[in-house]
């Protein structure tokens, strides 16, 4: 509404009840009429109709009712708390000199954890973050795949024991074997093969323990291969034995790397 349709609304017209008829110049000396003439400065559009209709009626209403609104509504406050400070600045910057240059919008990691991962966990890495830490963080969240699920399987059983760093080169085995094009290629399939991880009992797995420390680490150690953020053993590794046993292929091949108990060939 226009000032001058406010202005004309207040006067009213010939046929408005008698209490609305007032002098056209004291019409606006009315002070919650002056506060309502702030509001249009403040309010614009769809805001301003919303606040004057809703003036306009308890002024027109009866005087009675105009005098119990204006005891309920306090207008100067309402206007003073709507006041502009010019000297703010916008949200997402900082004075110069400040540490914080600009805001950065959150990230959701909960819609596919599998997918976002990999940016998050290697924004962690190169900000500090120990694998330890990281597999922590990631011990918990999106259900793994029946895949997936196969890797964190043979890292609980084959060397929950281990370093967070010896439980990784295991998982990395296992996807390097898959790769390789020298193994079945999935990760199931690697990890069931006959003959190769030891606590595979004819293509079956043991029960684990799913409320262990143990099994959340495997999961989180997984999700971490899975991203491949964090550097582990290079793709051309595909077999490693423990120190404590010493067989003959070993003397083949060209030893890459020893971790924890584990010693890992290429």
């Amino acid at each position: 509404m226009s000032p001058t349709a406010f202005e004309a609304g207040l006067q009213g017209k010939t046929d408005d009840p008698p209490h609305w008829r007032k002098p056209a110049d004291t019409a606006l000396e009315d002070p919650r009429l002056l506060e309502g003439k702030k509001l249009v400065r403040l309010f614009s559009g769809r805001g301003a109709s919303a606040v004057m209709g809703c003036l306009l009626v308890a002024l027109g209403s009866s005087q009675a009712g105009a005098q119990d609104l204006a005891k309920g509504l306090n207008v100067p406050a309402a206007v003073r708390s709507l006041d502009v400070n010019a000297a703010a600045r916008p949200l997402g910057f900082a004075a110069a000199g400040s540490s914080i240059a600009a805001t950065v919008p959150a990230t959701s990691v909960s819609a596919s954890l599998a997918k976002s991962i990999d940016r998050e966990a290697a924004w962690l890495y190169k900000g500090g973050w120990p694998l330890y830490a990281l597999a922590e963080r990631y011990a918990n969240g999106e259900a793994l795949s029946e895949e997936a699920k196969c890797i964190a399987t043979a890292v609980y059983f084959e060397a929950r024991g281990e370093s967070v760093e010896g439980q990784l080169a295991v998982a990395r085995v296992i996807m390097n074997r898959a790769a390789s094009g020298k193994y079945p290629t999935s990760w199931c399939a690697v990890v069931k093969q006959p003959a190769q991880f030891s606590f595979v009992r004819r293509g079956a797995f043991p029960a684990v323990k799913t409320t262990s420390s143990a099994w959340a680490k495997a999961q989180g150690i997984t999700r971490l291969a899975m991203a491949n953020v964090v550097p582990s053993l290079t793709t051309d590794v595909l077999w490693y034995h423990a120190n404590y046993v010493a067989p003959s292929w070993g003397k083949r091949l060209s030893q890459a790397e020893r971790i924890g108990a584990h010693i890992f060939y290429r």
